[in-house]
């Protein structure tokens, strides 16, 4: 018997036209989209759809055959289901959230008081953890939801879209206001006193090792453990912070710190959204992601904490 889960991917990919809207309304990969119609598609032995240039159309002899009996018994189960269960429209139960510092006090916050607010039947649990800890979790099923730092490939957890864009680069108080006249090379900044987060997490590992492929060696004379204490020592002159533009836009407009432009500039990277693999969301789940959705395309002011 052919998989129930693919010909609720069928349905979707039907009523959508698009592999890409399908994804983002079952909260799953495009290619997981596609793998599941050529899955659908071998199992019945015919092609379900026609690819066009305007998207995803049933064809005659495959998807348009089936579509009705499909949809109509998929739409059966479902009410059986919420009849059985009793099943609330509402999210309840409870949602366990990982994410680092800067992910939850300067993007998650709005977005878990407004949650909040509109599903106060659901128990909230934050777990502070780095992406290598959130991943942990989430594989051991302790987790619901993850922010993690992004590439990863991994296997063992359903990693989503990115759900923002890190620019990490430098900035200093007055004491080196003479470095931001105009852009200096990146080996310049070895010579002087450097703020980085801790050895252990993944976003100094990844800048040490661009700058080493520059042969620029960045040995940082404080290492800390939370970027909304490393933009504080910054601004009191102890040192230039490699810290994320967007979490310090606040003082670069103020005029408290400014920016180093440096050559050539470090890499971006992307904060992405991890679930649990092989896990059915719940409603709690899938109403928190729509919420995470929403917030991607507002102008968030992030200033700091740890990644």
């Amino acid at each position: 018997m052919v998989n129930l889960e693919l010909y609720r991917v069928f349905c979707t990919v039907a009523r959508c036209g698009s592999l890409t809207k399908a994804a983002e309304e079952l909260y799953i990969s495009q290619p997981a989209v596609s793998q599941a119609i050529k899955q659908l598609e071998r199992e019945l032995n015919r092609p379900l759809f026609i690819r066009t240039h305007k998207g995803m159309e049933l064809s005659e002899m495959g998807g348009k055959q089936i579509i009705a009996e499909v949809e109509q018994a998929i739409n059966l189960l479902d009410n059986a289901e919420k009849k059985f269960s009793g099943a609330k429209e509402n999210a309840t139960g409870f949602l366990r959230i990982c994410a680092s510092d800067s992910v939850s006090t300067h993007f998650l916050l709005p977005i878990i008081k407004e949650y909040h607010e509109k599903f106060p039947d659901v128990s909230l649990t934050l777990h502070n953890r780095t992406s290598t800890e959130t991943i942990a979790l989430l594989k051991d099923k302790k987790g619901d939801i993850g922010f993690v730092n992004l590439p990863i490939d991994d296997r063992e957890i359903n990693l989503m879209d990115s759900v923002m864009q890190l620019h990490d680069t430098f900035v200093c108080n007055e004491k080196f206001f003479d470095l931001t006249e105009k852009e200096v090379e990146l080996k310049r900044l070895q010579d002087y006193p450097l703020l980085m987060l801790e050895s252990s997490t993944a976003t100094r590992q990844a800048i040490v090792s661009y700058a080493y492929l520059q042969g620029v060696h960045l040995q940082p004379e404080i290492e800390i453990a939370s970027l909304e204490l490393m933009t504080e020592l910054a601004k009191n002159g102890l040192g230039i912070a490699c810290i994320p533009r967007e979490f310090v836009l606040k003082e670069l407009e103020q005029g408290t710190l400014k920016e180093i432009k440096t050559n050539p500039t470090l890499p971006s990277r992307a904060i992405g959204l991890a679930l649990p693999k092989d896990e059915n969301m719940t409603v709690a789940v899938k109403e928190f992601i729509a919420l995470v959705n929403g917030k991607i395309g507002e102008n968030l002011s992030w200033k700091s904490g740890k990644q």
